[in-house]
């Protein structure tokens, strides 16, 4: 068994304490072992810890604030959908996953506003008890001939489908394995089962595979990739995945957040990408995907085999307690699932405009950090450095999103632009003439900030 260390009072060369070692008599011994030192003064037993502590510890973000680099929770007054406007001020959107330009299309708009007319804004249960809609039943259908796969389930959010598919499949004596670059909600829905959650180097299947090879045959695996990384735009390599997964016996999940509507010849996802998806021995078992980026409104679904997904629509507490996607937003999905279908024009055109930009990106300077889809994000270095980079694109009039730790990894701050079908030419032209003298600026190539 592993034993977990003590988190009170730890040496503050790996960080601050959660306890006072002055305060009492279980802070002082691990203050004593950690640091070989007497606590300034000791209280006995008596053991308080203040739960706000760590609130009033917390200044970053008003650091942020008083330097005027703080870039989160921007409210929009006006959207309309390439465009946006802040504080009175008209900027470009490279910083939003809408793929497709759909969350304006009028006919998206439309089917919310019947389903709302029909249904009312909320089902006011959960999918469990009062809370399923014909509605809901029609998607799933759609969703699983849509993926070629057995059956669906929709949640309320992507981030709940993670939280509630983990949680209800991986059990005792399972192991789980993730890609450390993997979305936060699959490391939270593998700790929420009760499970073994093993952490391999991103895009690392060698250590993966050494993994795989000491885990007792006994255990029931699963490996949980993204199929595209939310940060950096890349695409797992999930040919190799799925063999390894063949090799030792392991069950592959497959999360396509930022796939689905983007990759294959149909907008199906990595899997269609890569021919996984209509053999029958592809090797991918479940397929998650959602509906806040491609599919212009909110929720997500799995998609597997029958009995898989009767199993956790049964099982999965992140569905049976919660309340179920409304009226408005199951109507959205649809819709935009439709248009996806009639209208391959779209992901032409996206990959036409992220294909561009990171190709002029590089010609500048920059490094993409091997993007391969519309998400292309351009590697800074430092946290200061990463945020005055921003400050800079937000004053001359571009919406794009700085990603620092714990977000990506320490020292290797981004900027993360992102794009649509809808952008138009000049759009991109006065992204691109931004980034372009942002470049001449630099006194250093940004590919020389951070290698490793």
């Amino acid at each position: 068994m592993i034993k977990r260390k003590p988190t009170v009072g730890r040496d503050p060369a790996k960080g601050p304490p959660l306890a006072n070692p002055d305060r009492c008599e279980v802070c002082a011994r691990w203050h004593r072992k950690t640091t070989g030192r007497q606590p300034e003064r000791d209280l006995g037993n008596q053991h308080q810890v203040d739960l706000f502590e760590k609130c009033e510890r917390f200044t970053r973000a008003k650091e942020l604030m008083a330097k005027g680099v703080y870039p989160y929770f921007r409210a929009i007054s006006k959207h309309d959908c390439t465009r946006a406007t802040i504080q009175g001020r008209e900027v470009i959107m490279v910083g939003s996953n809408n793929y497709l330009g759909l969350t304006h299309d009028p006919r998206v708009i439309e089917a919310s506003i019947e389903a709302t007319q029909r249904y009312g804004t909320s089902c006011t249960g959960s999918r469990f008890l009062n809370g399923t809609l014909e509605l809901h039943e029609v998607l799933e259908d759609r969703l699983a001939r849509f993926m070629g796969m057995e059956s669906t389930a929709i949640f309320s959010t992507g981030f709940m489908v993670n939280l509630g598919v983990l949680a209800s499949l991986v059990g005792k004596g399972d192991v789980v394995f993730c890609d450390r670059e993997n979305h936060a909600s699959i490391l939270d829905g593998a700790r929420l089962g009760f499970g073994v959650t093993r952490k391999y180097r991103h895009d690392d299947l060698s250590e993966l595979e050494r993994m795989l090879a000491e885990t007792p045959e006994s255990s029931g695996k699963l490996i949980v990739v993204d199929g595209v990384f939310s940060m950096n735009g890349s695409i797992s390599d999930l040919p190799g995945v799925v063999r390894l997964a063949k090799k030792y016996n392991a069950k592959v999940m497959v999360d396509d957040a930022h796939g689905i509507g983007v990759l294959g010849a149909k907008g199906r996802g990595t899997a269609e990408h890569f021919g996984l998806l209509d053999d029958p021995n592809g090797g991918v078992d479940l397929v998650m995907g959602t509906f806040s980026k491609s599919l212009a409104s909110i929720g997500g679904f799995i998609a597997g085999r029958a009995d898989v997904v009767h199993y956790i629509k049964h099982t999965a507490r992140a569905l049976i307690f919660s309340a179920s996607p409304t009226p408005a937003n199951t109507a959205a999905a649809l819709a935009a699932l439709g248009i996806l279908e009639q209208e391959p024009w779209r992901m032409q055109r996206l990959h036409e405009i992220s294909s561009r930009v990171r190709r002029e990106f590089a010609t500048m300077g920059y490094d993409t950090m091997g993007s391969e889809t519309p998400i292309v994000p351009v590697l800074i270095g430092s946290d200061e450095d990463t945020f005055a980079f921003w400050k800079m694109l937000d004053l001359h009039g571009v919406f794009a999103n700085p990603v620092v730790a714990p977000g990506t990894p320490a020292g290797k701050g981004l900027i993360r632009t992102s794009y649509m079908a809808t952008h138009k030419d000049e759009e991109i032209n006065q992204v691109l003439d931004v980034f372009g003298k942002l470049a001449q600026q630099r006194k250093a190539p940004l590919t020389s900030v951070v290698r490793g």
